[in-house]
């Protein structure tokens, strides 16, 4: 029976851990309103793009800004009292130069004055701290990015604690890594951390910028990696399968397809002399993770084993069989492998 058959050879194997992660923006706001009332306007809806500053929501503000008219006429009035004030004690200067008013009288128009100043900046500053108030009756976005869920509608009446929406800005992400604390003495700032998809393809790779000095409550260390690889790919508390990268250190793969499994066991068929003849010997081995195609040998074989790839339904151990493909005697140099 021919068959193909690869000639095993150390090559730099990666040593990987397989998580699942989430992705987390570093500019996440909740919104959440510095004044209570009714919402008589939503300007935004789930899903919108907002710039920083941009008009979201407005509260009803018809009594704040009845006070604010009422501060501002009470203002004229303390002002008209000032200039009032202000001409009297320039009246009594006069006259106490002149010797027609006693000093004592001067000193009540100044103290007079003074008084309508400080009455008048007591004005100000209520004046102030009512506009500003005001202000907070139309809440605006702390920074860019996406509206997420809007859970109230207009005339809810909402409070401090109300949670109006959330703004996430996909482009500031972070990899959440958790790895078991058993796992936890390998890690280091630096690691390569991949997300992969689920055909083991490589969407993005990263490194890891910082792990947690303390353990979580599930037993784990957290590790996080800035997302600069696949920014914009990837949306904020996204789940993704990631691949910490431990080490590359040399060892042995073979492909899937040379690989059978009976009653849990893993085996594969290599080729060995018996005599004149050439016939295939199964092997129970161990094996490890997967890299693209190829499985990772972690026991069971041994480098110059010639493993048979391809016809492996049509044999036994034992079956004759006659090495034809690649890394085989006239079937060409064994392909160099790259691990992913």
């Amino acid at each position: 029976m021919p068959v193909d058959v690869r000639t095993l050879a150390e090559q730099p194997v990666e040593q990987t851990g397989d998580y699942v992660a989430t992705l987390k923006s570093r500019r996440s706001t909740t919104i959440q309103p510095q004044a209570e009332g009714f919402l008589t306007r939503i300007a935004v809806r789930s899903g919108d793009a907002v710039r920083q500053g941009a008009f979201l929501f407005e509260i009803d503000s018809a009594p704040q800004q009845a006070g604010l008219a009422a501060l501002e006429s009470t203002r004229a009035v303390r002002a008209a009292e000032l200039e009032y004030a202000k001409q009297e004690a320039s009246r009594a200067q006069s006259l106490f130069a002149a010797g027609a008013v006693s000093q004592r009288e001067l000193e009540q128009a100044e103290t007079a004055q003074r008084t309508s100043e400080a009455a008048l900046r007591a004005v100000d500053e209520q004046l102030r701290q009512q506009q500003a108030e005001l202000a907070y009756f139309r809440v605006t976005a702390p920074s860019a990015g996406v509206v997420g869920d809007v859970p109230v509608r207009v005339g809810d009446r909402v409070t401090k604690s109300t949670v109006l929406t959330t703004v996430e800005e996909n482009d500031v992400l972070e990899i959440y890594v958790n790895v078991p604390v058993s796992q936890a003495p390998a890690l280091a700032v630096g690691l390569p951390v991949r997300i992969v998809d689920e055909d083991n393809q490589v969407l993005a790779t990263n490194r890891i910028t910082f792990v947690s000095p303390t353990v979580e409550p599930t037993q784990t260390v957290l590790a996080k990696a800035a997302l600069v690889d696949g920014r914009g790919r990837f949306r904020a508390n996204q789940f993704v399968r990631a691949q910490v990268v431990w080490r590359t250190e040399p060892g042995l793969t073979i492909p899937v397809t040379a690989v059978v499994r009976v009653n849990g066991q893993y085996f594969a068929y290599v080729v060995e002399k018996q005599g004149e003849m050439t016939v295939a010997r199964q092997k129970a081995v161990t094996l490890g993770g997967v890299i693209g195609s190829d499985y990772v040998v972690q026991g069971g074989l041994a480098a110059g084993e010639q493993v048979i790839t391809g016809g492996i339904q049509k044999i036994g151990d034992g079956a004759p069989v006659m090495a034809g493909g690649p890394g085989a005697p006239g079937g060409g140099a064994p392909a160099e492998k790259k691990a992913s």
